[in-house]
């Protein structure tokens, strides 16, 4: 039965579950530990080689942490590794990733109105290109630039910018957001993966011989999970970006993704400073409304492809295929009568101004593109079109569940 992609839908549903799942012990392990860090305070009756303590009250009890700046001079029976947590988010991601965008590749990923490729190459720029981030920035910080932080996050916001603006000349617009947040994640997990846990693990390995750790080994591996802890907020935008088209769907995209790194700068920056000494700058707040401003403006200015344009495209072989079909006549005046209202490139129903998730619905190929969504969405569930909008009945849902069934043979 086609509702093997009902099975398919289930599977990225679970994958994203546990990618969504991961992904918030990743960031609430790492938010807690800088937090922790910068709230630390000396006490002169600590342990030899013991930098500062914090005292913490949750769940009814009361906990005691202190932190060794390199290590204790006795190594502790349980140690615990907080490493699974950035492997498993970046490991669902890469899955998640291929099943929507690589599996799914003729309607996610490409955008032909920008470039002609075949699939095949589109889904080796999608992979291939998630590696350069890492290897760039991990030369940096092992270069000189190590000892100018602030330079150094400035050719990694320079290198993010730029990969924006390329990925956005190729992918469609969520596919280009959703890389962007693939490629800094990649660096992430691999600050983790190739130099946080090699350095502990020479720190652990030399108290175990009874030798005395190096310090700059810690210093490393604090240096890599700082720049991750800024470059957080900006990849959970990012993953959230496809639901929301004004922030993917527009010519100008690629300057709104670039900006919203600078807000998580900013954002970061007020908590961090307010862990250290209490009190955080509040200019940081106003710099980020005036960014959110800048991006609200940038997201509606209008572009894209006209319905003229759209209609006088030239069918892909992947639209063809459900265009050609028996049935398609029918599947499309239903679409048309029950959906295009609100999925145009120009809404008419009552006061919507963008079609959601920039989805449109209008020209044979704008149906046929979307004959999978449309079976799930508007065929076997009755997920669309809103009931309270328009009403359709079980004829309309049986003429587009026949019409897929018919393309795919069952």
């Amino acid at each position: 039965m086609y509702d093997l992609a009902v099975m398919w839908e289930w599977i990225a549903f679970s994958v994203r579950w546990l990618h969504v799942i991961t992904a918030m012990a990743w960031i609430g392990a790492s938010f807690y530990f800088i937090a922790l860090d910068l709230m630390l305070k000396p006490n002169p009756a600590l342990p030899d080689g013991a930098y500062g303590e914090e005292w913490e009250v949750h769940g009814g009890g009361f906990y005691h942490t202190v932190k060794y700046l390199v290590a204790p001079a006795r190594m502790p029976e349980h140690l615990t590794w907080h490493k699974w947590q950035s492997y498993t988010t970046w490991l669902s991601g890469a899955a998640l990733l291929m099943i929507i965008y690589w599996v799914g590749g003729e309607l996610f990923l490409l955008d032909p109105t920008k470039v002609d490729l075949a699939l095949w190459q589109g889904i080796l720029i999608s992979g291939g290109s998630l590696t350069i981030g890492w290897l760039l920035y991990d030369q940096m910080c092992k270069s000189k630039l190590s000892g100018h932080p602030t330079l150094l996050m400035l050719l990694l916001f320079v290198i993010l910018v730029i990969m924006s603006w390329g990925y956005n000349q190729i992918f469609t617009g969520r596919a280009a957001l959703l890389h962007l947040g693939a490629f800094t994640a990649t660096i992430m997990t691999a600050n983790v993966f190739f130099q946080i846990m090699p350095n502990q693990r020479v720190v652990v390995a030399d108290l175990k011989a009874g030798r005395t750790p190096d310090a700059k080994y810690g210093k490393i591996a604090k240096v890599r999970s700082t720049h991750n802890n800024y470059l957080t907020l900006p990849v959970v935008f990012l993953m959230l970006s496809n639901h929301y088209p004004l922030a993917f769907g527009t010519e100008y995209s690629w300057i709104i993704a670039s900006l919203i790194f600078l807000t998580g700068v900013t954002i970061r920056h007020y908590f961090n400073t307010m862990h250290a000494t209490g009190t955080g700058p509040h200019w940081t707040w106003a710099v980020t409304v005036l960014l959110m401003i800048a991006i609200a403006w940038l997201s509606s200015v209008r572009s894209g492809e006209t319905w003229e344009e759209a209609e006088a495209r030239e069918l892909t072989p992947y639209e063809q295929k459900f265009a050609s079909a028996e049935g398609f006549e029918a599947a499309y005046d239903t679409v048309l009568g029950n959906c295009s209202m609100c999925h145009a490139r120009e809404p008419v129903y009552g006061t919507m101004k963008w079609a959601p998730k920039k989805v449109y619905l209008e020209t044979p190929g704008d149906v046929a593109r979307q004959a999978d969504q449309i079976y799930l969405q508007a065929g076997i569930s009755h997920a669309m079109p809103p009931p309270a909008a328009v009403q359709m009945d079980d004829e309309a849902r049986q003429t587009i569940i026949a019409w897929v069934r018919e393309v795919r043979g069952q």
